[in-house]
């Protein structure tokens, strides 16, 4: 047997692909649904960006981004109410999400999550949040 190294993006994708083959043996993956939300200005730049994805009873957000001059005026607030709100719409019951330790988590706190389990020294150092909800 010989293993060969391939460091790309294709063989990833086709990793994930064979995932999801055997996942569809156990559930319809057909069932999850892209969530996202943006805010941009009147010349079409983009100030804001939330998403993630609903299945079942989760919805994980995977990715949430602001620009510097949007944060602590409130917008960061809206979205995450705003798409808590669609995962609820959607049948969900709980969020998951995880942060680094220079991120979001007081933002998180404030909004009801949860920390369940921080990875030390991720990537090196640093520390990784990974937090729930209950909606």
């Amino acid at each position: 047997m010989t293993l060969i190294e391939e460091h790309s993006a294709e063989l990833a994708e086709l990793a994930k692909q064979k995932i999801a083959e055997f996942n569809a043996l156990h559930w319809d993956a057909s069932l999850r649904q892209p969530l996202g939300l943006k805010q941009m200005t009147p010349s079409g730049e983009l100030t804001a960006v939330l998403a993630g994805r609903t299945f079942g009873l989760w919805f994980y957000l995977e990715s949430f981004w602001l620009a510097e001059e949007e944060r602590g005026q409130g917008l960061g607030s809206l979205m995450l109410q705003k798409a808590e709100q669609i995962a609820r719409q959607r049948g969900c019951r709980f969020v998951v999400l995880d942060t680094l330790d220079f991120q979001a988590r007081p933002f998180y706190e404030r909004h009801g999550y949860q920390l369940q389990w921080t990875q030390q020294n991720y990537p090196f150092t640093g520390a990784k949040h990974f937090m729930t909800k209950a909606l």
